[in-house]
């Protein structure tokens, strides 16, 4: 089986479409990386884009991306609610059919060292291929955001892995490889951010939450929101999350307004969920129509 790797950069840029199919384009003209899905917010001035294909197909596409962005955007200029270092923020590879986190983390050191020397940018590595434990957080590296890195990059432990110590136009880029996460935007019946920084506190794993939740309170389109990645989504799945935020803004006199998927997410996911909310304890992928009529084609 040849092996399908994902990858799932953002990009500091949610506004200017132009720019975003530029960087669209340079992932798509890749023989054998599929762009799966294009996500885009003005409030928070990111995209996140997915694709996936085979380990050199996608860290080729990779490059021409994080190439494009680097050309395209300047930090200089950029604003934002979300948390950032770079015109190509962060990028995460992660492994699907037939494909292995070392497969991953090689590719992640490999891509880094590329970017470093060939477009002269500053690299930090992250998660599974970190090369400094205390730097496996995405949050960690991003402390102060692009203009604290301005003035932090010469510090001894703000060097990057790959790169010179160098803040240009483009910022810096983190690369790395994780498991599958889901990231998962919930918004409530007020703009009152405040209530969303507090609820976001009480469930985070770091402030004694849920394991595997990472989340920050933003104000975006008008709408207080609670921004979240979902890192272990198998041990603490989407509805416990779900029901967690509704139990704390009823704290506050507010309720859930609705919520918003970033990206994609596995199927497995949804799946539990719906088998909770609708009590069907037994609901399994072989119980989707799809799935069933798909096996049966595979067959033929």
């Amino acid at each position: 089986m040849e092996k399908i790797i994902e990858c799932v950069p953002n990009f500091s840029e949610g506004r200017r479409q132009d720019v975003i199919d530029a960087i669209a384009e340079s992932i798509s003209s890749v023989e054998n990386a599929h762009l799966l899905h294009v996500t885009s917010d003005a409030d928070h001035n990111r995209t996140v884009m997915t694709f996936a294909g085979s380990p050199q197909a996608v860290m080729t596409a990779a490059y021409n991306a994080i190439k494009t962005a680097s050309r395209l955007i300047d930090m200089r200029q950029h604003s934002g609610v979300h948390p950032r270092i770079g015109a190509t923020d962060v990028v995460p590879f992660i492994p699907l059919d037939g494909a292995t986190m070392e497969d991953c983390i090689q590719i992640a050191r490999e891509l880094g060292q590329k970017v470093g020397n060939e477009l002269g940018l500053p690299v930090y590595l992250y998660e599974e291929a970190t090369m400094r434990p205390e730097r496996r957080s995405l949050a960690t590296i991003r402390r102060g955001q692009f203009e604290g890195l301005v003035e932090s990059i010469t510090d001894p432990d703000r060097v990057p892995d790959y790169g010179k110590p160098e803040m240009g136009s483009a910022g810096a880029v983190t690369i790395g490889a994780r498991k599958p996460l889901i990231a998962y935007n919930v918004y409530l019946t007020t703009d009152d951010v405040g209530i969303a920084q507090k609820i976001a506190q009480a469930i985070r794993g770091s402030s004694g939450g849920l394991t595997g939740v990472k989340a920050l309170g933003l104000l975006v389109r008008g709408r207080a929101q609670v921004s979240m990645n979902l890192v272990d989504y198998e041990n603490t799945p989407i509805y416990r999350v779900m029901e967690l935020i509704r139990i704390e803004a009823q704290k506050y006199g507010v309720a859930i307004y609705e919520s918003e998927l970033i990206g994609l997410m596995p199927q497995d996911a949804l799946i539990h969920s719906a088998g909770w909310y609708l009590q069907l304890p037994e609901l399994d992928a072989s119980s989707l129509l799809e799935n069933r009529l798909k096996s049966i084609s595979q067959s033929l």
